[in-house]
């Protein structure tokens, strides 16, 4: 059973299982094995300038018990998440996420470093099929291709060119092991892990759009 539970500041995606997770996030990166995804809600005053933050962050999550997950920071309302689902050929794919974009890069440039908002865009994506350590590689691309893809079909512009994605992005794929060895776009799971993506990062980016303009449109 795979089950999402927000109690702020913590979102949690319990796997249902221990199984391989692959991802750059903050706590636990890399290729290990954990049963549960989470996301901590930060706000500036939480990270000052001279914070440690690894070491902050292993404190947080030791005191809930939870140094076992992997773990993403984000400074995105969390209670926003938005899910998506696909089935192909009887492979499932859920795609968790959290979308903010006021830290928003266009690839191959930066920004300079006084332009950049918080914001950033983690994913969490479960899929029910089995991969080698090869198809786990190929599918991580293929979920960083799918939100790149999200972002620009919102046709946001920057001074450097249309956003791609933020400075902060972090993915975690989860998915059992097992013999397929492919996870392009030319198969079953390389569809379902792309629809399942591209969905709930487009719902998230209006739901940004929707909080932003009400944001400006209180202190306009």
């Amino acid at each position: 059973m795979i089950a999402l539970h927000h109690d702020h500041p913590w979102l949690t995606l319990d796997l249902g299982a221990d199984m391989p997770v692959l991802s750059w996030a903050v706590n636990r990166p890399g290729l290990v094995r954990a049963r549960r995804i989470l996301w901590r809600e930060v706000r500036n005053a939480d990270l000052p300038e001279d914070l440690d933050v690894e070491a902050w962050l292993d404190a947080e999550l030791a005191a809930r018990g939870a140094s076992d997950a992997v773990c993403f920071l984000t400074s995105c309302n969390i209670a926003q998440v938005t899910e998506a689902t696909a089935s192909v050929d009887g492979i499932r794919a859920r795609a968790v996420a959290t979308v903010g974009l006021t830290n928003a890069e266009s690839v191959g440039t930066r920004l300079p470093a006084e332009a950049h908002g918080w914001g950033t865009i983690n994913i969490a994506l479960h899929l029910s099929e089995g991969l080698t350590e090869a198809a786990r590689i190929e599918a991580l691309s293929i979920i960083t291709q799918a939100r790149t893809a999200a972002i620009l079909a919102a046709g946001i512009a920057l001074p450097t060119g249309p956003a791609t994605g933020t400075g902060t992005d972090c993915i975690a794929l989860a998915a059992p092991e097992g013999a397929t060895r492919y996870a392009g776009l030319h198969t079953a799971v390389g569809e379902a892990v792309g629809r399942a993506v591209l969905d709930a990062v487009a719902r998230g980016v209006a739901l940004w759009r929707e909080t932003d303009a009400a944001r400006e449109a209180l202190h306009g």
